[in-house]
Protein backbone atom coordinates (compact mmCIF):
# COMPACT_ATOMS: atom_id res chain seq x y z
CA UNK A 1 0.00 0.00 0.00
CA UNK A 2 2.73 2.60 0.75
CA UNK A 3 3.98 2.24 -2.87
CA UNK A 4 0.74 3.56 -4.42
CA UNK A 5 1.27 7.28 -3.62
CA UNK A 6 4.76 7.05 -5.15
CA UNK A 7 3.40 5.45 -8.32
CA UNK A 8 0.76 8.15 -8.61
CA UNK A 9 3.41 10.83 -8.16
CA UNK A 10 5.64 9.35 -10.86
CA UNK A 11 2.69 9.12 -13.25
CA UNK A 12 1.87 12.78 -12.64
CA UNK A 13 5.51 13.77 -13.18
CA UNK A 14 5.65 11.94 -16.52
CA UNK A 15 2.45 13.68 -17.61
CA UNK A 16 3.87 17.09 -16.72
CA UNK A 17 7.13 16.42 -18.58
CA UNK A 18 5.27 15.14 -21.64
CA UNK A 19 3.13 18.26 -21.73
CA UNK A 20 6.20 20.45 -21.38
CA UNK A 21 7.99 18.73 -24.27
CA UNK A 22 4.88 19.09 -26.39
CA UNK A 23 4.67 22.78 -25.59
CA UNK A 24 8.29 23.32 -26.61
CA UNK A 25 7.78 21.43 -29.89
CA UNK A 26 4.85 23.55 -31.06
CA UNK A 27 6.83 26.67 -32.09
CA UNK A 28 9.24 24.53 -34.11
CA UNK A 29 6.39 22.89 -35.95
CA UNK A 30 4.84 26.26 -36.69
CA UNK A 31 8.16 27.57 -37.97
CA UNK A 32 8.61 24.55 -40.23
CA UNK A 33 5.21 25.24 -41.73
CA UNK A 34 5.98 28.91 -42.47
CA UNK A 35 4.97 29.97 -45.97
CA UNK A 36 7.65 30.24 -48.64
CA UNK A 37 6.43 32.45 -51.46
CA UNK A 38 9.21 32.35 -54.03
CA UNK A 39 9.69 34.52 -57.13
CA UNK A 40 12.54 33.90 -59.59
CA UNK A 41 13.65 36.93 -61.63
CA UNK A 42 16.39 37.48 -64.16
CA UNK A 43 17.75 36.67 -67.60
CA UNK A 44 18.42 33.50 -69.60
CA UNK A 45 20.65 32.08 -66.88
CA UNK A 46 17.62 32.28 -64.59
CA UNK A 47 15.02 31.14 -67.12
CA UNK A 48 17.02 28.03 -67.96
CA UNK A 49 18.19 28.61 -71.53
CA UNK A 50 20.43 25.68 -72.41
CA UNK A 51 18.53 23.15 -70.32
CA UNK A 52 15.35 22.70 -72.37
CA UNK A 53 12.59 21.83 -72.97
CA UNK A 54 10.98 25.28 -72.86
CA UNK A 55 7.55 26.71 -72.27
CA UNK A 56 5.58 28.29 -75.10
CA UNK A 57 6.64 31.86 -74.29
CA UNK A 58 9.47 33.76 -75.95
CA UNK A 59 11.31 33.77 -72.61
CA UNK A 60 12.51 30.17 -72.98
CA UNK A 61 11.71 29.12 -69.44
CA UNK A 62 12.68 25.58 -68.50
CA UNK A 63 11.57 23.48 -65.55
CA UNK A 64 15.17 22.25 -65.45
CA UNK A 65 16.48 25.67 -64.44
CA UNK A 66 17.70 26.18 -60.90
CA UNK A 67 14.63 28.03 -59.66
CA UNK A 68 11.99 25.37 -60.50
CA UNK A 69 14.36 22.67 -59.25
CA UNK A 70 14.79 24.46 -55.91
CA UNK A 71 11.07 25.16 -55.63
CA UNK A 72 10.23 21.50 -56.20
CA UNK A 73 12.85 20.26 -53.74
CA UNK A 74 11.66 22.62 -51.00
CA UNK A 75 7.89 22.31 -51.50
CA UNK A 76 7.30 26.04 -51.55
CA UNK A 77 3.90 27.53 -50.85
CA UNK A 78 3.87 29.46 -54.13
CA UNK A 79 6.27 29.89 -57.03
CA UNK A 80 6.33 32.56 -59.74
CA UNK A 81 8.82 32.45 -62.61
CA UNK A 82 8.90 35.69 -64.64
CA UNK A 83 12.61 35.33 -65.52
CA UNK A 84 13.10 35.82 -69.25
CA UNK A 85 15.85 35.04 -71.70
CA UNK A 86 17.48 38.18 -73.05
CA UNK A 87 16.45 40.34 -70.10
CA UNK A 88 18.47 43.33 -68.98
CA UNK A 89 18.11 45.19 -65.69
CA UNK A 90 15.47 47.57 -67.06
CA UNK A 91 13.34 44.59 -68.10
CA UNK A 92 13.38 43.33 -64.54
CA UNK A 93 12.23 46.72 -63.28
CA UNK A 94 9.63 47.29 -66.00
CA UNK A 95 8.21 43.80 -66.47
CA UNK A 96 9.28 41.34 -63.78
CA UNK A 97 9.03 42.98 -60.35
CA UNK A 98 5.26 43.23 -60.78
CA UNK A 99 5.23 39.55 -59.76
CA UNK A 100 6.44 40.57 -56.29
CA UNK A 101 4.30 41.55 -53.33
CA UNK A 102 4.47 42.21 -49.63
CA UNK A 103 3.83 38.49 -49.14
CA UNK A 104 6.87 37.42 -51.16
CA UNK A 105 9.41 35.75 -48.86
CA UNK A 106 12.19 34.74 -51.28
CA UNK A 107 13.51 36.33 -54.47
CA UNK A 108 16.36 35.02 -56.62
CA UNK A 109 17.91 36.78 -59.59
CA UNK A 110 20.72 36.44 -62.11
CA UNK A 111 21.10 39.62 -64.15
CA UNK A 112 23.70 41.97 -65.63
CA UNK A 113 25.39 39.89 -68.30
CA UNK A 114 23.19 41.22 -71.09
CA UNK A 115 23.63 44.79 -69.87
CA UNK A 116 27.38 44.33 -70.25
CA UNK A 117 26.92 42.85 -73.72
CA UNK A 118 28.62 39.56 -72.96
CA UNK A 119 26.82 37.72 -75.76
CA UNK A 120 28.38 40.10 -78.29
CA UNK A 121 31.73 39.82 -76.55
CA UNK A 122 31.73 36.04 -76.84
CA UNK A 123 30.72 36.29 -80.50
CA UNK A 124 33.64 38.64 -81.15
CA UNK A 125 36.02 36.27 -79.44
CA UNK A 126 34.64 33.12 -81.02
CA UNK A 127 34.64 34.35 -84.61
CA UNK A 128 36.92 37.41 -84.59
CA UNK A 129 40.60 38.13 -84.25
CA UNK A 130 42.56 38.21 -81.04
CA UNK A 131 42.67 42.00 -81.10
CA UNK A 132 38.90 42.34 -81.65
CA UNK A 133 38.31 39.90 -78.80
CA UNK A 134 40.60 41.88 -76.51
CA UNK A 135 38.89 45.15 -77.40
CA UNK A 136 35.42 43.68 -76.80
CA UNK A 137 36.43 42.24 -73.44
CA UNK A 138 37.99 45.52 -72.31
CA UNK A 139 34.88 47.45 -73.32
CA UNK A 140 32.65 45.07 -71.36
CA UNK A 141 34.92 45.29 -68.32
CA UNK A 142 34.80 49.09 -68.44
CA UNK A 143 31.01 48.94 -68.53
CA UNK A 144 30.95 46.45 -65.64
CA UNK A 145 32.89 48.79 -63.39
CA UNK A 146 31.35 52.01 -64.71
CA UNK A 147 27.67 51.87 -65.52
CA UNK A 148 26.58 48.43 -64.36
CA UNK A 149 26.80 49.07 -60.59
CA UNK A 150 24.15 51.80 -60.81
CA UNK A 151 21.89 49.57 -62.88
CA UNK A 152 22.19 46.76 -60.36
CA UNK A 153 21.51 49.16 -57.48
CA UNK A 154 18.29 50.36 -59.13
CA UNK A 155 17.21 46.79 -59.81
CA UNK A 156 17.76 45.61 -56.25
CA UNK A 157 16.02 48.73 -54.91
CA UNK A 158 12.98 48.01 -57.09
CA UNK A 159 12.86 44.48 -55.72
CA UNK A 160 13.10 45.74 -52.13
CA UNK A 161 10.35 48.25 -52.78
CA UNK A 162 7.94 45.62 -54.09
CA UNK A 163 8.92 42.83 -51.69
CA UNK A 164 10.12 44.43 -48.44
CA UNK A 165 9.80 41.20 -46.46
CA UNK A 166 11.66 38.96 -48.90
CA UNK A 167 15.14 37.57 -48.70
CA UNK A 168 17.01 38.51 -51.88
CA UNK A 169 19.58 36.08 -53.27
CA UNK A 170 21.71 37.15 -56.23
CA UNK A 171 23.27 34.29 -58.18
CA UNK A 172 26.32 35.09 -60.29
CA UNK A 173 27.56 33.69 -63.58
CA UNK A 174 30.12 30.88 -63.89
CA UNK A 175 33.39 30.98 -65.73
CA UNK A 176 32.56 29.56 -69.15
CA UNK A 177 35.81 27.93 -70.17
CA UNK A 178 38.50 25.51 -69.19
CA UNK A 179 41.85 26.81 -70.39
CA UNK A 180 43.65 23.57 -71.21
CA UNK A 181 43.90 21.78 -74.54
CA UNK A 182 40.67 22.07 -76.48
CA UNK A 183 41.15 21.01 -80.10
CA UNK A 184 41.93 22.86 -83.29
CA UNK A 185 38.55 24.58 -83.70
CA UNK A 186 38.35 25.99 -80.18
CA UNK A 187 39.11 29.52 -79.10
CA UNK A 188 42.71 30.09 -78.15
CA UNK A 189 43.82 29.72 -74.56
CA UNK A 190 44.37 33.48 -74.43
CA UNK A 191 40.81 34.26 -75.50
CA UNK A 192 39.33 31.78 -73.05
CA UNK A 193 41.48 33.18 -70.26
CA UNK A 194 40.48 36.81 -70.77
CA UNK A 195 36.81 35.83 -71.02
CA UNK A 196 37.11 34.02 -67.69
CA UNK A 197 38.79 37.09 -66.22
CA UNK A 198 35.85 39.19 -67.40
CA UNK A 199 33.49 36.75 -65.70
CA UNK A 200 35.49 37.13 -62.49
CA UNK A 201 35.18 40.91 -62.68
CA UNK A 202 31.45 40.69 -63.27
CA UNK A 203 31.12 38.39 -60.26
CA UNK A 204 33.09 40.81 -58.09
CA UNK A 205 31.00 43.81 -59.13
CA UNK A 206 27.73 41.92 -58.68
CA UNK A 207 28.74 40.59 -55.27
CA UNK A 208 29.63 44.09 -54.11
CA UNK A 209 26.34 45.63 -55.18
CA UNK A 210 24.38 42.71 -53.74
CA UNK A 211 26.09 43.21 -50.38
CA UNK A 212 25.35 46.94 -50.49
CA UNK A 213 21.67 46.11 -51.01
CA UNK A 214 21.63 43.70 -48.09
CA UNK A 215 21.27 40.72 -50.42
CA UNK A 216 23.07 37.38 -50.36
CA UNK A 217 25.45 36.64 -53.24
CA UNK A 218 25.67 33.01 -54.38
CA UNK A 219 28.92 32.47 -56.26
CA UNK A 220 28.46 29.74 -58.86
CA UNK A 221 32.06 29.66 -60.08
CA UNK A 222 33.37 27.04 -57.62
CA UNK A 223 30.54 24.69 -58.52
CA UNK A 224 31.31 24.84 -62.24
CA UNK A 225 35.06 24.36 -61.80
CA UNK A 226 36.27 21.64 -64.15
CA UNK A 227 33.03 21.66 -66.14
CA UNK A 228 33.39 24.62 -68.50
CA UNK A 229 33.60 24.48 -72.28
CA UNK A 230 36.51 22.18 -73.23
CA UNK A 231 36.04 19.97 -70.16
CA UNK A 232 35.60 16.22 -70.51
CA UNK A 233 32.14 16.59 -68.96
CA UNK A 234 31.08 20.17 -69.74
CA UNK A 235 28.14 21.83 -68.01
CA UNK A 236 28.30 24.78 -70.41
CA UNK A 237 27.13 24.49 -74.01
CA UNK A 238 29.51 25.45 -76.81
CA UNK A 239 28.20 26.58 -80.20
CA UNK A 240 25.84 23.62 -80.69
CA UNK A 241 22.87 25.99 -80.85
CA UNK A 242 22.78 29.73 -81.49
CA UNK A 243 20.36 30.57 -78.68
CA UNK A 244 21.71 28.03 -76.21
CA UNK A 245 25.42 28.63 -76.89
CA UNK A 246 27.48 29.44 -73.80
CA UNK A 247 24.63 28.73 -71.39
CA UNK A 248 24.53 25.94 -68.81
CA UNK A 249 23.10 22.62 -69.94
CA UNK A 250 20.71 20.65 -67.73
CA UNK A 251 23.61 19.31 -65.65
CA UNK A 252 24.91 22.84 -65.19
CA UNK A 253 21.66 23.99 -63.65
CA UNK A 254 21.22 20.87 -61.52
CA UNK A 255 24.79 20.36 -60.33
CA UNK A 256 26.15 23.90 -60.63
CA UNK A 257 23.46 26.47 -59.97
CA UNK A 258 21.16 24.45 -57.71
CA UNK A 259 23.89 23.55 -55.17
CA UNK A 260 25.07 27.17 -55.15
CA UNK A 261 21.54 28.28 -54.26
CA UNK A 262 21.04 25.48 -51.74
CA UNK A 263 24.30 26.39 -50.02
CA UNK A 264 22.98 29.84 -49.09
CA UNK A 265 19.38 28.84 -48.34
CA UNK A 266 20.22 25.91 -46.05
Amino acid sequence: MPQRPLARALTALVAVLTAAVGAVAVPGAAQAAAAVNYVALGDSYSSGVGAGPYDLSTCLRSEKSYAPLWAAANRVTSFKFPACGGAVTSDVIDSQVSALSIGTTLVTITIGGNDAGFADVITSCRFGSTSSCTDAVNEAKAFATGELPGRLDRTYAAIRDRAPNARLIVLGYPRLFETGSCGLLAMSTYKRTILNEAADLLASVTAGRAAAAGATFADTRPYFAGHGVCAAAPWIRDVSGVIEAYHPNADGYRYGYLPALTAVTG
